[in-house]
């Protein structure tokens, strides 16, 4: 049988004259592509610090403060100046870093805080620079799950026992490392490990050792649970154990305390359309000394609150006890305290007979977005029932566009009748720029 010779197709010779350079274009392209490492430090790091967002506080303040009897009133004009940078998500990780700043223009015109050389009336806004925050975090969406170590705010619920005192102008911060992790729908636990607080005094040696920040061995567990708007449930336990950094007394481990709490709270809209709400909340803990205290006490705190808004109106009443046991008030050394008991701060460290306090308050939303809110407060001894004065607090406030707020507010608190015999105002007028 005859057989036809092979004969390539003129295609078939062109692919064959091209594999060589195929060959050679491949081994070049694995010889140049970037390695995962070469990949990882020169592409996604710096993108993930390109994509990342620069945050700048700027808030101007002027405080006045009269306490009769005492010192000469405080005048003072600040400013607290915060920038700081984060980081892009780079495989879940981030990082942060800020920093902060307080100046004052006169610093003769107040005291800075207890143990001040100014003989003025305290306002605690003491000047200094500082490292504000610097963590770095970790979160799995599909795990439900984040970390964060370093220096950091934490704030826990209303911020009753743990908060970063935002209303000062040096920002209360933690150097710790915690665990947030939601495992279903409506669920949050949290776990944080502190060993320093940060507090708002800074490292000035020239205040009472009372002022200084805190080593601490301290653990904070909060437990969270939103079955819908009408109803949220917290458990909590705030294990302190906090010794001062300097000062006459090192070691002081007065304020360490062991407390464990829950609360309910809610809101039910019945008017959707005029912004009508109801809503609650019922609080109880009970605390006792812990760690290297020298005290020897168990006391319990307590609070109820109602609200209710409806169009440009809103109202509330409460009432907050916070008990006591031999001679010791219960203490919140950790809290931003400046939002509860009444803005003059008179009650900053519960009294030694503990403290009841009533209040109401009224608000509204006056014509062109500027909401005003008053307050009185009526303040009782916890034990005992003796009268510790009442006080009155307004404020009000203006948006300027989403970077600018203005804002005014007053107190005024009458103690006369109580056992400390004197009144206190204070007054603020304030700027704040946010970018």
């Amino acid at each position: 049988m005859k057989t036809t010779p092979y004969r390539p197709t003129p295609t078939a010779v062109a692919l064959a004259s091209l594999l060589p350079m195929l060959s050679a274009s491949a081994a070049e392209t694995a010889a140049t592509a970037p390695s995962s490492v070469e990949s990882f430090f020169n592409s996604q790091v710096p993108s993930a610090f390109a994509k990342g967002k620069f945050n700048l506080n700027a808030r101007l303040r002027f405080e006045y403060a009269d306490q009769e009897g005492g010192t000469p009133p405080a005048h003072a004009y600040t400013l607290r100046t915060r920038f700081g940078y984060t980081t892009a998500s780079l495989y879940g990780f981030q990082a942060m870093l800020e920093g902060e700043n307080i100046t004052a223009f006169d610093k003769g015109s107040y005291a800075p805080g207890p143990g001040s050389v100014v003989p003025k009336d305290v306002v605690a806004d003491p000047t200094g620079t500082e490292i504000n925050q610097a963590w770095l975090g970790y979160s799995n969406t599909n795990y439900m799950v984040s970390v964060k170590g370093g220096r950091q705010v934490i704030n826990l619920d209303n911020q009753r026992f743990i908060g970063d005192v935002g209303w000062r102008q040096n920002q209360q911060t933690f150097d710790a490392a915690g665990a947030n992790y939601s495992p279903i729908k409506g669920l949050d636990l949290s776990y944080n490990y502190v060993w320093k607080v940060n507090r708002i005094f800074g490292n000035d040696s020239t205040l009472a050792a009372t002022t200084s920040n805190f080593d601490s061995e301290s653990h904070l567990i909060n437990a969270a649970y939103t079955y819908s708007p009408l109803f949220k449930v917290v458990g909590y336990g705030y294990l302190l154990d906090l010794k001062t950094e300097r000062g006459a007394a090192p070691g002081n481990a007065a304020n360490s305390s062991a407390t464990y709490g829950a609360y309910v709270s809610g809101t039910y809209t019945f008017d959707k359309a005029n912004k009508g709400t109801v809503s609650y909340r019922a609080e109880y803990a009970y605390q006792s000394d812990y760690a290297d205290s020298a005290l020897n006490y168990e006391t319990r705190y307590y609070v109820g609150e109602l609200g209710a808004t409806y169009g440009i109106f809103n109202t509330g009443v409460g009432y907050e006890v916070l008990g006591s046991d031999n001679g010791v008030g219960f203490k919140t050394p950790l809290a931003t305290l400046h939002a509860f008991n009444g803005w003059a701060d008179v009650f900053l460290n519960t009294p030694a007979g503990g403290l009841k306090d009533l209040y109401f308050s009224v608000g509204a939303m006056l014509p062109g977005n500027v909401p005003v809110k008053a307050i009185y407060h009526k303040f009782d001894a916890e034990t005992g029932g003796a009268d510790l004065g009442q006080e009155f607090d307004l404020v009000a406030s203006r948006k300027f566009g989403k970077n600018w707020t203005v804002l005014a507010k007053y107190a005024n608190y009458d103690g006369k009748d109580a056992p400390s015999a004197f009144d206190k105002q204070v007054f603020w007028g304030q700027v704040d720029f946010n970018f």
